[in-house]
């Protein structure tokens, strides 16, 4: 038997096809309401909510991984795998890029690539376990 919160947070997953994301502190207001409203994800943002805004990163880790969403972040502290275990975790992207424009269009890529697969149906935790470090160049078609 889970915590409640982990129940809850399988009963959600179950309940909305819409990736579930857990972005930290160092991802930019502008790019979470881009995934909000652009991308259509149901996105916890740890600047919205006062009693995580100062926590420290093992306690995102853990959240993410309780709430069941993949933790996205501009943070590359999340890809030390002593102190965050992938197998902890309900999967972490680490995203790279200049500016939010980039950023913008890599999400898209994220969103087409690992969220809707070509079968065209929504995966959950598309790196469950696992971590990836993305950046402007990943799944960018190549240039003829």
């Amino acid at each position: 038997m889970g915590s409640l919160s982990g129940e809850l947070a399988l009963q959600a997953e179950r309940l909305s096809p819409r990736p579930r994301i857990y972005a930290d502190a160092n991802v930019p207001a502008g790019l979470v309401a881009f995934m909000r409203h652009r991308l259509n994800w149901d996105v916890v943002f740890v600047l919205e909510e006062e009693d995580l805004r100062r926590a420290p990163d093992v306690r995102h880790y853990q959240l993410a991984q309780q709430l069941r969403r993949t933790l996205v972040t501009m943070d590359r502290d999340y890809l030390d795998d002593r102190r965050f275990p992938p197998g902890e975790g309900a999967g972490v992207i680490v995203i790279q890029a200049p500016d939010e424009r980039e950023l913008s269009l890599l999400l898209l890529r994220i969103d087409r690539t690992l969220f809707h697969p070509a079968d065209g149906l929504p995966v959950a935790l598309p790196v469950d376990g696992r971590k990836l470090q993305l950046h402007t160049d990943w799944a960018r078609d190549p240039k003829p």
